[in-house]
């Protein structure tokens, strides 16, 4: 591994770790709980995302060892598909302010930007498949399992597209099918890509 590319997952650990705390932070404001807060948090999808993402680069930056072909590419379409649908699903619905605007540019924009850059420069692409793309399906299915049964619980789910307590659970299912398509169809283009990057 070179120089540049360890010193580039260290910067992108970085930024991961602080959008997280950063999040944390903002939201231990409104709970006033350190567990209560950690509940919370650990109810997103983003959050969760942006924890592989920080566990992977940290994990790179500290050995110099570059984790799978898959591995990566899965990670890079994770966190795209996140910054991806929060642009365009989600960013309308609120409107941050002051540390609350910093977690989320950090979250939802720099730690996808950064990883996908990395991902183009830097990580191995030989060995990826096309059935690669319905492997990395697997994360956000087993997310939606989990989320669906928190809410089931708690009354609350962390985005309106699974909310049970307003839409009905055909339409819960029809978006979790729209979703899944969105990262099959995400992973093909990566596969795709690696084709042709070198």
């Amino acid at each position: 591994m070179t120089a540049r590319a360890r010193l580039m997952a260290s910067l992108l650990a970085l930024v991961a770790l602080a959008a997280l705390v950063t999040q944390y932070i903002v939201t231990f404001r409104m709970t006033g709980g350190p567990l209560v807060t950690l509940w919370i948090i650990l109810g997103y999808f983003t959050v969760l995302t942006n924890g592989i993402v920080l566990a992977t680069f940290a994990r790179i930056a500290a050995t110099g060892r570059m984790p799978s072909d898959r591995w990566m590419a899965g990670v890079t379409l994770w966190i795209t598909i996140v910054g991806v649908v929060y642009h365009l699903l989600l960013a309308t619905l609120w409107a941050p302010q002051g540390l609350a605007l910093w977690a989320d540019r950090g979250l939802h924009t720099a730690t996808p930007l950064l990883t996908i850059l990395f991902w183009v420069l830097f990580a191995p692409k030989a060995s990826l498949d096309w059935s690669d793309a319905v492997r990395w399906i697997g994360w956000p299915l087993i997310y939606t399992i989990y989320a669906l049964i928190r809410g089931m619980f708690t009354g609350a789910y962390p985005y309106p597209f699974i909310d049970l307590a307003v839409l009905s659970p055909g339409q819960v299912a029809v978006n979790s099918l729209g979703l899944s398509a969105a990262f099959l169809a995400g992973g093909l283009i990566l596969v795709a890509l690696s084709k042709v990057l070198p």
